[in-house]
């Protein structure tokens, strides 16, 4: 019996389940466009409720993937990511801000719902995006954040968040004692800032294309917008800004809550020490790892950039530090600075350095 349950809490996440639980919520949230109701709430209560609840069940796919496996239907389930997301986000505007019909209270869900699936499923499919070595698929990850309004994060994350991660010369990496708050302000101007000069970086020692993605990042944030105003008119256009920005504030509370408080350390000769498993939060949970194709295995993503989602390892606890909440339970306790600060401080105390690295 011991021998059975042991091969089954080692048994990496099956693709089918990854396929399974980041698109079955569509059917919700777009029976909860077309006639609210009940299947507005179903669709957010999947995001919140049913995952909080699915997490707690002992984990039953903690083990590795065969590092010589390949995972062709991968970039099959990141293709229907992108496609779902370029229906659901207009659809989600009008349903919101348009002539849909649907009561207030119906409309309140729908982006709620919506924008927990853009912020936990389309955006880290956007991110696996960008870090693929194709051309097309890397241009489908700029897609979701550009529509979303935060196409620098292609540039941001790739160029100066994975340099200078752990440390303070990196925006998106929050300090110990932070406040999400103050953290979300600093690291959105701070990585769009970086990841301009990144570029500029790029463009003046001659490795990089003539055109700025900055230029088609604005042009396409700006055609987003026009498509909300086309859908609802100037509601339609703040409804799209607020489901961006609700994507947007999800994103950045995993940063906070995947770097927080954790530091590398300074060598004899005044470098920082390499990125290892010990410099990212890790989240073990099951459920949520599945609907966010395996972004809590932060560290082992750090470590192998390329690798791809459905491969991540989830490094031992000796190792790298783990969250005691899932990833999203995480980044709810963040929104309340105090709350977060008290909770994970113990959590934190094993990982500090003693030498804090210099800006």
């Amino acid at each position: 019996m011991q021998k059975a349950r042991a091969s089954l809490i080692l048994r990496p996440i099956p693709m089918l389940l990854f396929a399974a639980v980041s698109l079955s919520p569509l059917v919700l949230l777009a029976a909860g466009i077309v006639v609210g109701g009940v299947w507005a709430l179903a669709g957010l209560l999947y995001m919140t409720v049913l995952a909080a609840i699915l997490d707690q069940i002992t984990p039953l796919f903690t083990g590795r993937a065969d590092e010589e496996q390949e995972f062709p239907a991968a970039d099959g389930l990141l293709a229907a990511i992108v496609v779902a997301h370029c229906l659901m986000l207009p659809l989600a505007v009008f349903a919101v801000g348009g002539g849909s019909g649907l009561s207030g209270p119906d409309r309140v869900m729908v982006f709620a719902g919506c924008g927990l699936w853009l912020g936990q499923v389309a955006v880290p499919a956007a991110h696996e995006l960008i870090h693929r070595g194709n051309r097309t698929l890397f241009s489908a990850g700029v897609l979701i954040y550009a529509t979303l309004l935060f196409g620098h994060h292609a540039s941001a994350h790739r160029l100066v968040h994975h340099r200078h991660a752990a440390s303070t010369a990196d925006p998106n990496s929050a300090r110990s004692g932070e406040g999400f708050y103050a953290f979300a302000a600093r690291a959105w101007i701070g990585s769009f800032r970086k990841g301009w000069q990144a570029e500029n970086d790029l463009r003046a020692r001659g490795t990089a294309n003539r055109v700025h993605p900055y230029t088609i990042y604005t042009g396409l944030a700006l055609a987003s917008l026009g498509g909300g105003w086309l859908m609802a008119g100037w509601p339609g256009v703040a409804v799209w800004a607020g489901l961006a920005v609700h994507a947007q504030s999800q994103l950045l509370l995993s940063d906070y809550v995947q770097h927080y408080g954790l530091t590398r350390g300074v060598g004899p000769d005044g470098k920082l020490e390499p990125v290892s498993d010990r410099h990212s939060w890790n989240a073990q949970h099951w459920f949520t790892s599945s609907l966010m194709l395996n972004a809590p295995r932060h560290s082992d993503h750090h470590a192998h950039p390329a690798r791809v989602f459905c491969a991540l390892r989830l490094p031992e606890a000796v190792l790298a530090p783990r969250l005691p909440w899932s990833l999203p339970v995480a980044c709810t306790i963040a929104l309340f600075p105090p709350l977060w600060k008290r909770a994970i401080r113990p959590h934190l105390a094993p990982w500090r350095t003693t030498t804090e690295p210099k800006s």
